[in-house]
């Protein structure tokens, strides 16, 4: 829709300039519509600039469509600040339920990709549906939907950002993923609750002590596994 928008504008300002009504640009300064000479450098300078900037713009967007650049993305991007609203055991299991659906392993869900996820889900949508979804989260308009945007769809679904009939709401409340979605009443009220109740900072103490105990306690059944294994060894060599 953006680059459709800045496609118009373009459009019409290069009419206008062709036609003569949009004014042009000469030695002194711009002409107006009605052919009267505008002296003002400082409003003829932000006007070329603009028109730069949005040619510019509209270029950029045209070669990320047809594959020729790549969006541009943060440096680093890290859920677990980000999204402190989610436990690491939420957000490790949104990335498992991300990964499974991005048979492409290109670290996206594309549109074919998110409309086997639908139907998996038991809730398939038209291919309009489809488009309409990842619009909702789809911060750099490449049309699929990276992490980030899909961490997006459960933080919208629990602060109560979704329309009931999205689906994206849909999404969120069909997957195994507990994020206490209550819906769009009250779902903000419990996650401010739930967040004033925790510390952020002792929450995540909480839960990487928790999985450093959980892999010590697996470690330790692959050792007595192993023992076991070579006490039977030796007993049937002897």
């Amino acid at each position: 829709m953006a680059s459709e928008e800045l496609a118009q504008k373009l459009q019409r300002r290069l009419l206008l300039e062709e036609s003569g009504e949009g004014g042009t640009v000469g030695a002194e300064g711009t002409v107006g519509a009605e052919g009267e000479p505008n002296s003002d450098p400082d409003r003829s300078c932000l006007t070329a600039r603009a028109g730069a900037e949005l040619s510019a713009k509209l270029c950029r967007r045209q070669d990320i469509n047809e594959g020729a650049a790549q969006p541009r993305r943060a440096a680093v991007f890290n859920p677990y600040t980000e999204f402190k609203e989610f436990s690491r055991r939420q957000i490790k299991d949104m990335e498992r339920m991300f990964r499974l659906y991005d048979s492409g392993q290109d670290g996206y869900i594309d549109l074919m990709e998110l409309k086997l996820m639908m139907e998996k889900l038991g809730a398939p949508q038209t291919h309009l549906g489809l488009k309409n979804m990842i619009k909702e989260v789809d911060e750099d308009f490449d049309g699929k939907l990276s992490f980030r945007e899909f961490l997006l769809i459960f933080h919208k679904a629990a602060a109560g950002e979704l329309e009931e009939d999205s689906g994206l709401l849909t999404l969120a409340k069909l997957s195994e993923i507990d994020v206490s979605i209550e819906g769009v009443k009250g779902a903000k009220n419990f996650f401010e609750a739930k967040v004033q109740a925790l510390s952020s900072a002792s929450k995540f103490e909480a839960e990487i002590k928790a999985e450093q105990d959980e892999r010590k306690r697996e470690e330790e059944e692959r050792k007595n596994r192993r023992a076991a294994f070579r006490e039977l060894k030796s007993a049937f060599t002897q």
